[in-house]
């Protein structure tokens, strides 16, 4: 017994999802703080785009609310009332 033990492929699915999500985030924050028209915030542009995405690639309309609503929920249980991370 080599002591290993195997992933459990729903920890992996997990993982690939919170990756994912990481790498977007990151990508955007780069984008805002380069953002060469600082009159059009980079936040809501790509906000918008991504529902057409999704929406382009099977989501449904109430998917997609229904995912931004819950989002903005559990936001301020996250966050604890701070507007932007200490």
């Amino acid at each position: 017994m080599s002591g290993s033990v195997e992933p459990d492929s729903d920890d992996v699915w997990q993982d690939r999802g919170f990756a994912a999500v990481q790498a977007f985030a990151v990508e955007l924050r780069g984008l805002h703080q380069s953002n060469p028209w600082p009159h059009i915030p980079a936040l809501p542009q790509a906000m918008a785009y991504l529902m057409t995405e999704l929406w382009d690639r099977g989501f449904t309309q109430t998917q997609i609310r229904e995912g931004f609503e819950t989002a903005l929920i559990e936001l301020p249980k996250y966050t604890l009332g701070d507007e932007i991370r200490p």
